[in-house]
């Protein structure tokens, strides 16, 4: 296939002919089937053993010990084996652990930014429907979901981290700030220490799409639950329009954007991918690029494998706490 033959010439050289691409294949044991080479991967096979003509021998599973050691005859995934990263020439789990604890922290901001606000704006927004607050907000989150991470990355980046655009110029040259920008463009240096300047930009750009987002659904459900019976009979009996909406209607209006914002944690693995490699930031998004862009075989699949996990996990949270937040669901 062409991709292997891309890794072969990567790994060896350049300007490999088809015999010695063959050879190279076959002696790193990607000439076996898809199947054969899956099952060595998981664990369920023992890991491939190539001969050469000198009588050396290597294999799968002999590559991964030091020398002297007993070799295992199994050496995959069910056996903590995630392989080898031929992009980082370092173990998969290594590069997989460092590059998901600093996505961990983008996306531990991003969801406190996030979820406050747009629940915030939604419940503002759907307590008086067609108000003009109702108006405004609704139509800035319009704005905000239909604007792209990579759109409105760049446009914060020309803003607040461009010395020659934007309004750092403005403030540097009246000494308001003491760099050239008021925010960096690259968020490298938040992998050594976090601050508010090197870390805010990649943080805002993620939060602005899912605010919207959960905004709408929260205002839809605020607006639904404002017309029911029970609220209207609060409102005859004299209680306050401000304790009807924190007693009586927020509880319930909040249970549907539960899951919304359960649903964002799949979300954010796509949404890291563009906006880790437009600020730099090395973490999971950043690392599964330099794979795919790479044909590191390996690292895509414990990318695969950390996607679907998160999927399978936060569904599972989100339908218990569901059950958990409506009572009906639970009486049932």
């Amino acid at each position: 296939p062409p991709n292997l033959e891309k890794l072969a010439k990567s790994e060896a050289s350049a300007r490999m002919t088809d015999e010695q691409v063959e050879s190279w294949l076959e002696g790193n044991g990607f000439s076996s089937s898809v199947l054969t080479r899956y099952g060595e991967w998981l664990g369920v096979l023992p890991g491939w053993t190539r001969t050469d003509a000198t009588g050396k021998i290597t294999g799968r599973c002999l590559n991964r010990i030091a020398p002297g050691e007993e070799p295992p005859s199994y050496c995959g995934v069910l056996q903590g084996d995630w392989g080898w990263s031929t992009v980082f020439k370092q173990p998969v789990a290594e590069v997989l652990s460092r590059s998901l604890s600093y996505t961990g922290w983008l996306m531990l901001w991003v969801m406190i930014v996030m979820v406050p606000t747009s629940l915030a704006l939604g419940v503002l927004a759907g307590m008086r429907e067609g108000s003009r607050t109702d108006r405004v907000l609704s139509t800035f989150a319009i704005a905000t979901t239909a604007t792209p991470e990579y759109v409105s990355g760049v446009i914060f980046i020309a803003l607040l981290a461009s010395a020659t655009a934007g309004i750092s110029p403005v403030l540097a040259e009246m000494g308001w700030i003491e760099g050239k920008t008021l925010f960096q463009g690259t968020a490298t240096s938040a992998m050594d220490g976090l601050t508010f300047w090197n870390f805010g930009l990649p943080v805002m750009t993620i939060a602005l799409y899912g605010i919207g987002y959960i905004a709408r659904m929260t205002r839809a459900s605020m607006t639904e639950v404002m017309t029911q019976q029970y609220i209207r009979t609060a409102r005859l009996k004299g209680v306050g329009f401000r304790e009807v909406v924190m007693k009586h209607a927020l509880r319930n209006a909040l249970i549907a954007p539960f899951t919304v914002i359960m649903l964002q944690f799949p979300w954010l693995l796509n949404g890291v991918v563009i906006v880790e490699t437009l600020y730099n930031y090395k973490g999971f998004g950043w690392t599964l690029v330099q794979a795919a862009g790479n044909n590191d075989i390996n690292m895509l699949l414990a990318c695969s494998v950390v996607a679907v996990f998160v999927v399978l996990v936060t569904q599972l949270i989100s339908d218990i706490g569901y059950v958990f937040l409506n009572p009906r669901i639970r009486l049932a």
